[in-house]
């Protein structure tokens, strides 16, 4: 029997403040945070992400957010990628229609945690999906949550997975 076919999987994980949350959060926040990230997931030659759109994908790095900051080896998969798009495709239909984002409970990171535990058993870094619980237990997060809940966000850049020629 042959040895199945072994898949790299890649979280990409983007400072969406380009810096500023590591400057400006000990005075805002009282509390140190290095970013504030948005994820994706890399397999099969593409990259995957969540926003108010849906599930989109791109080339990896395709996104106007550019270049990841960082890349994180998640491990492989035997998945393959007509499986794995059947499985994005039910994931879209479900869970994350971009409807369903919303930036503190359901949004990149939730699904790049999901993503990644189905293609390799394992989660992506705690320091990435303790983040919004980090923000809200501060007075400044609390105070700003009404403002920061009606925030959509979309990487531009990438396409709607599962729907026909990208069309929402």
């Amino acid at each position: 029997m042959e040895p199945p076919n072994l898949y790299p999987v890649k979280l990409y994980v983007y400072d969406l403040s380009k810096g500023l949350a590591r400057r400006l959060s000990p005075i805002m926040l009282g509390k140190q945070l290095e970013g504030i990230w948005h994820t994706s997931i890399v397999v099969h030659k593409d990259e995957f992400f969540f926003g108010s759109g849906g599930i989109s994908s791109c080339p990896p790095g395709g996104t106007l957010l550019g270049p990841p900051d960082s890349v994180v080896d998640v491990g492989s998969t035997e998945v393959t990628e007509e499986i794995f798009l059947e499985y994005l495709s039910s994931l879209g239909e479900s869970q994350f229609r971009g409807e369903a984002y919303n930036l503190f409970e359901h949004n990149c990171n939730t699904f790049s945690n999901e993503v990644a535990q189905f293609l390799t058993g394992r989660k992506i870094p705690s320091y990435i999906t303790d983040l919004p619980s980090e923000v809200l237990s501060t007075p400044f997060g609390q105070a700003l949550r009404p403002l920061l809940d009606s925030i959509q966000i979309q990487p531009p850049g990438g396409s709607t997975v599962g729907r026909p020629n990208g069309q929402s």
